[in-house]
């Protein structure tokens, strides 16, 4: 029974341990994006990507009705 809570414990503090290190990184690349010009950073970002994936899709599909 004591191995198996000091199991839970040890991989409890791994875990914690990866979500510190996962938003260090989250926070440097939110404040490189708004270095480089996204002014709200990584959900800039985002949304930017969104807009440009929307547009290829939109022109794609226009494409396709103008082959016809």
């Amino acid at each position: 029974m004591k191995t198996k809570k000091a199991d839970l414990f040890r991989k409890m503090a791994m875990l914690e341990s990866v979500n510190d290190q996962l938003a260090s990184e989250l926070s440097y690349v939110d404040q490189l994006m708004r270095l480089v010009g996204f002014t709200g950073g990584i959900e800039t970002l985002k949304a930017t990507a969104k807009e440009l994936i929307d547009m290829d899709l939109r022109q794609e599909k226009d494409e396709e009705q103008n082959e016809f």
